[in-house]
């Protein structure tokens, strides 16, 4: 018997993993999946971390403060029901932590950042409503990779010591629980399989297993890889009626199945028609897992029109509010939208969510980034390679041209040419004008007021249909399933909640299964890097409490 079992050797379970071995506990780390995956989702990731008042924000003059961050984030949330109350004191106390230990404890684990603070999510409505005020996602060097990297070899450096023994091919597939305490878990073994990371594995039994302890940690993850789930919880009274053909984020092995057992057992879950799924994501040309979706991450620069070929209104603006445009979208009975740009505007604002689309970020040398991202007269070799290779991309000289190749993609939601070109002329006659009307116009000469954004992320203002700025680009843009905002119901400790509020003795959650932790610390929405650093957090809360 072990002191202490972790379901889920993710991001959240690594750091869950270490802070308990770290306090003398023994520690057993299952997986279903094999030691290839160690790091789970974090590792896909592009690595982002919501952190306030840095030494990289001031250097790039950014004001920020607790304060704040709190009257965004709580903007955000939008806590509005009784069960929030678990939720909001998690976020709470995650952005004390963001904005006092956070920075200088990943640090002295050796994790550093780009110089270049990302301004993610910029809500784009009220002062009091949803987005971040200022500049707050803080790019990891290395990426996801290097984001997991600390806690790995933490991980193995307890498993040399013989204080964590890995468990991996080992799925999960019931609690013991006894006089209302979970005591231990038991499951399947599985078959190894040598796949590579993120590609789906065999599910041979090959034997079984029950293992005890006096306490477990679930860290399991969301439901991003089981579309019917997150079509089970979709909130339709919000965002209308959910997609029937969406790109996966994240590998099929994300598929709630733990939340499910742990119901079963007599756990709370709450919040779980909260989500957060993305509206640029593309079909991967070069998939690993199956329905391989990739994010793109735009600058302000792009036009976004809807499926029936009208030019979305502020704040459904690229970069500005994803849950808002996801129901503007979805308003159309359709599923897709459309960007339209240049190759200017590629070059400098197109990025590619994940580890995997960003070799120069995640090899962590500056030779690199300069080259693909400076010198380079075209977009970094990824993006060239989606706009060569990509089904949802469409290259052309003219508007004509554009419109035609659009058409044969979406052939059941046909684009008049008159309508497009009429919206694309009306927002270039614009850019002459210093008294611009036009929301995008002026929010694009807004970014360009921070320096981060005018040095790596926003294009110079042109006009769109300018031939020195082309080839014209039009890009369909997919619904791509990413996180789950709710989950089980936990304390500030990581203390699973049984449905009336009690303490599921024995039971402990972090990451995402948890809504990264509470039930939900995002409320309605997020603010981005909130994903790692809630796994970050709420782990390191589940270890220091068992």
């Amino acid at each position: 018997m072990v002191d202490v079992i972790v379901v889920g050797a993710g991001l959240a379970g690594l750091v869950a993993a270490h802070e308990a071995a770290s306090r003398g506990r023994q520690v057993l780390l299952l997986d279903q999946e094999g030691e290839q995956s160690l790091g789970g989702q974090a590792f896909w990731s592009l690595g982002g971390l919501f952190m306030v008042d840095t030494p990289e924000q001031r250097r790039m003059g950014i004001k920020d403060s607790a304060d704040l961050a709190l009257n965004d984030w709580m903007g955000s949330a939008g806590f509005d029901r009784p069960e929030d109350a678990n939720p909001r004191k998690v976020a709470e106390a995650y952005l004390e932590f963001a904005a006092g230990e956070m920075r200088p404890w990943l640090a002295s684990l050796g994790m550093r950042w780009f110089p270049v603070v990302g301004w993610a999510e910029r809500g784009g409505a009220l002062a009091d409503g949803h987005g971040n005020s200022v500049p707050r996602f803080h790019l990891t060097w290395g990426t996801g990779p290097g984001v997991v990297a600390p806690f790995e070899r933490l991980v193995r450096q307890h498993v040399a010591e013989g204080k964590i023994t890995f468990g991996f091919r080992h799925r999960v597939s019931g609690l013991i629980v006894e006089n209302g305490t979970c005591v231990g878990v038991q499951g399947d073994v599985l078959s190894d399989d040598s796949a590579a990371r993120g590609r789906s594995t065999n599910r041979e039994v090959v034997g079984s297993f029950e293992h005890r302890a006096s306490a477990v940690v679930i860290t399991s993850g969301g439901i991003g890889g089981n579309h019917d789930q997150v079509r089970q919880n979709w909130p339709v009274d919000r965002l209308g009626q959910p997609p029937q053909r969406m790109v996966a984020g994240v590998p099929d092995y994300v598929d709630g199945k733990m939340q499910q057992i742990a119901k079963s057992a007599g756990a709370s879950a709450i919040n779980e028609d909260r989500m957060w799924h993305y509206t640029e994501g593309l079909a991967n040309w070069d998939p690993i897992w199956p329905n391989h979706g990739i994010r793109i991450l735009p600058g302000p620069s792009s036009l976004w029109f809807d499926a029936l070929g009208q030019r979305m209104e502020a704040p459904c603006l690229p970069g500005f509010d994803t849950l808002a445009t996801l129901k503007r979208i979805l308003s159309t009975g359709h599923e897709h939208s459309w960007f339209i740009l240049t190759q200017k505007i590629i070059k400098k604002e197109f990025a590619l969510s994940g580890s995997e689309q960003n070799p120069d970020f995640t090899s962590g040398k500056w030779l690199e980034v300069i080259k693909s991202r400076i010198l380079n007269k075209q977009a970094t070799g990824p993006v060239e390679a989606f706009k060569e290779h990509g089904e949802d991309f469409v290259v052309a000289d003219t508007l004509e041209g554009l419109v035609a190749g659009m058409n044969r993609i979406t052939p059941d939601a046909p684009l008049d040419l008159a309508t497009i070109k009429a919206q694309v002329e009306a927002r270039d006659a614009q850019m002459d004008n210093p008294f611009a009307k036009d929301a995008q116009v002026t929010a694009i000469r807004q970014a360009r007021q921070y320096r981060g954004d005018k040095l790596v992320r926003t294009a110079k203002p042109h006009r769109i249909l300018d031939p020195e700025a082309g080839p014209l680009i039009a890009v369909r843009l997919n619904i791509l399933t990413r996180k789950s905002l709710g989950g089980l119901h936990t304390d500030e400790q990581a203390r699973v909640l049984r449905p009336d509020g009690s303490v599921f003795d024995g039971l402990f959650a972090a990451g995402e299964v948890a809504g990264f932790g509470g039930g939900g610390y995002h409320g309605y929405n997020a603010l981005e890097g909130t994903f790692l650093g809630g796994c970050i957090f709420s782990g390191r809360a589940a270890g220091r409490a068992v």
